[in-house]
C-alpha cells in the first residue's frame, strides 16, 4: 500500500475542509487546526518519503518549531498581526525561492521544458514575496514611512524589471544550461519585490498583504512541480487561489480596482488644502446622558480600537446597555482592521456574539433608524465624501452609513485624517459629538460611569 500518497490524499482533503471553514469566524478556529495537522502529516510524510532527515530529527525539529510558533503567536499583539502575517508570506516565499534554486544546483541533467518554467516561476514569485512581503512589515510596523515611496519613471522601471526576469527566463528555458539567467533573475527580482510595494500606501496594506499571501501560494505551487510533490501542488494552489479571490473581494469592499491599488499611490498624504475647522470636545459623562436616553445603539469599531486594545471595555459597556433593554450591534466595515477578519477576530475575542457582528451590507439600512452609532477609533470607511466628491481617493468606496444615525459619538484621539489624507465632514456636523483621548481610557470611563447608575 501506498502509504505517503494517502497520507498526501489526506493533506489536501483536510487542506480544503479547513479553507472552506475558514469562510465563518464561528468555524474558523476549528478549520485552522485541521489545516494544521494537514499540513503536519504532509510535512513528516515528505520527509520521511525522501529520506531527508531521520525520524528523531523530525521529531525533534517539530517540538523546536512547535514552541517557538507558540511563544509568538502568545507574544505578538493582535494589533501586530497583520505585519506578522507579512513576516510569514516572506518566510514561505523565500522557502519555495531556496528550494527551487538548490534543485537547480543540484541538476544532473538537463531538465525538461515544464521544470525549467515551473523553476524560473518560482525563483522569481518566491523572491519577489520575500522582499515585498519585507517592506510590507517595515511600513505596518513603522520602520518606514507608510506612505506611498517613488521617484521618477517608477512603474516604467518596474515594467523593465519584470520584462527582464521574463526574458531571462526563456532563455533559460530555450537553454538549461546557462547559468546567468537564474542569478539575473534572482537579483532582480529581489529589486522588483522592494519597488513593488513601496509605491503602496497604508490604506492599501489589507490588499497587499491578501495578494503577497497569493504570491507565496502560487510560488510554493510552481516549486511543488519542480521537486514532482503533489500536496505541495495542491496546497500551493489552494493558497494562491484563495489569495487572489480574497484580494479581489478587499478591491471590491473598497470599490477600487487592483490595478489601481497597485499602482494608485494611495496612503497618507494630504489631497490639497486641509480644512481648519473647530469642534466642541465632549466628555465621557455626556456620552453616559445620551445613552440614558437611547434605545438602540450601533457600535463601529475601526483600527483606533485595535491600537489601544479597547475592544473588551466596549463589549463590557455593550452588555450594560443590554441590561437596561437597548438594543445593541456591531458594524464592521470590511477593511476596518489592517487586514481581512481582523477585527472580527478582536471582537470574537472579546466574546462579542458572532449574531451581532454585522457586515456593512447587512447593517448599513439600520442607521437611519438607530439612535445612536458610537464610532471608536474609525476614519475612512465612513466619511461621506467617498459619495460625493469625485476627486477624492475615497469617492465610491462603499462606507457605513454612520451619518445616517440620529445621533454620532466619535471617540478620537484628534481630527487628524485617515490613511486616505482626507479631512472628515462628519466630524463638524451638529449631531455628531467628538470626545478626544485614547480608546481605551474613554470607554473604561464610561463604563465606570454606568456602573454606578
Amino acid at each position: 500500500m501506498d502509504y505517503i500518497n494517502i497520507a498526501y490524499l489526506v493533506s489536501s482533503i483536510l487542506f480544503i475542509v479547513g479553507l472552506k471553514m475558514l469562510g465563518s469566524v464561528k468555524t474558523a478556529r476549528k478549520g485552522n487546526l485541521l489545516a494544521l495537522v494537514g499540513m503536519l502529516i504532509a510535512m513528516v510524510a515528505t520527509l520521511y518519503e525522501e529520506e531527508i532527515l531521520e525520524i528523531n530529527y523530525i521529531i525533534a525539529g517539530l517540538i523546536i518549531g512547535t514552541l517557538i510558533g507558540a511563544v509568538s503567536a502568545k507574544r505578538v499583539k493582535m494589533t501586530d498581526m497583520p505585519q506578522f502575517v507579512a513576516l510569514f508570506n516572506g518566510l514561505g516565499g523565500l522557502a519555495s525561492f531556496l528550494v527551487s534554486f538548490t534543485e537547480f544546483l543540484n541538476m544532473t541533467g538537463t531538465p525538461t521544458i515544464d521544470v525549467s518554467i515551473t523553476l524560473t516561476l518560482g525563483l522569481m514569485v518566491g523572491m519577489v514575496t520575500f522582499t515585498g512581503s519585507y517592506i510590507a512589515y517595515a511600513k505596518l510596523h513603522g520602520k518606514m514611512t507608510s506612505a506611498p515611496i517613488s521617484f521618477p519613471h517608477h512603474q516604467k522601471v518596474n515594467t523593465a524589471l519584470l520584462l527582464a526576469t521574463l526574458i531571462a527566463g526563456v532563455l533559460y528555458v530555450m537553454d538549461p544550461t546557462l547559468a546567468w539567467p537564474i542569478i539575473l533573475i534572482s537579483v532582480v527580482s529581489a529589486v522588483l519585490g522592494v519597488l513593488f510595494v513601496l509605491p503602496i500606501g497604508g490604506a492599501d496594506m489589507p490588499v497587499v498583504i491578501s495578494l503577497l499571501n497569493s504570491y507565496s501560494g502560487i510560488a510554493a505551487a510552481m516549486t511543488g512541480f519542480v521537486i514532482s510533490n503533489n500536496v505541495l501542488i495542491i496546497s500551493g494552489a489552494l493558497v494562491g487561489a484563495s489569495g487572489i479571490i480574497l484580494s479581489d473581494l478587499m478591491c471590491k469592499a473598497m470599490n477600487r480596482s487592483l490595478w489601481n491599488v497597485l499602482f494608485g499611490k494611495v496612503g497618507m498624504i494630504a489631497r490639497g488644502e486641509r480644512v481648519k475647522k473647530q469642534v466642541i470636545g465632549y466628555t465621557p459623562d455626556d456620552v453616559v446622558t445620551i445613552l440614558d436616553r437611547t434605545d438602540s445603539v450601533i457600535m463601529v469599531p475601526g483600527y483606533g480600537l485595535a491600537v489601544s486594545q479597547a475592544q473588551h471595555v466596549l463589549q463590557e459597556i455593550a452588555s450594560m446597555l443590554e441590561k437596561k433593554g437597548i438594543k445593541v450591534k456591531y458594524a464592521v466595515h470590511p477593511v476596518a482592521g489592517r487586514m481581512p477578519g481582523h477585527m472580527n477576530v478582536l471582537l470574537a475575542e472579546a466574546n462579542v456574539s458572532y449574531d451581532n457582528i454585522k457586515d456593512m451590507v447587512e447593517i448599513n439600512d439600520e442607521f437611519a433608524e438607530t439612535d445612536v452609532a458610537i464610532v471608536v477609533g474609525a476614519n475612512d470607511v465612513l466619511n461621506p465624501i467617498a459619495r460625493t466628491k469625485k476627486d477624492s481617493v475615497l469617492y465610491g468606496m462603499p462606507i457605513l452609513d454612520v451619518d445616517k444615525a440620529k445621533t454620532v459619538i466619535i471617540v478620537k484621539r484628534s481630527l487628524a485624517p485617515g490613511f486616505a489624507g482626507e479631512d472628515n465632514p462628519l466630524f463638524y456636523e451638529n449631531k455628531t459629538m467628538m470626545v478626544f483621548g485614547d480608546a481605551k481610557e474613554v470607554l473604561t470611563k464610561i463604563a465606570q460611569l454606568l456602573k454606578k447608575e
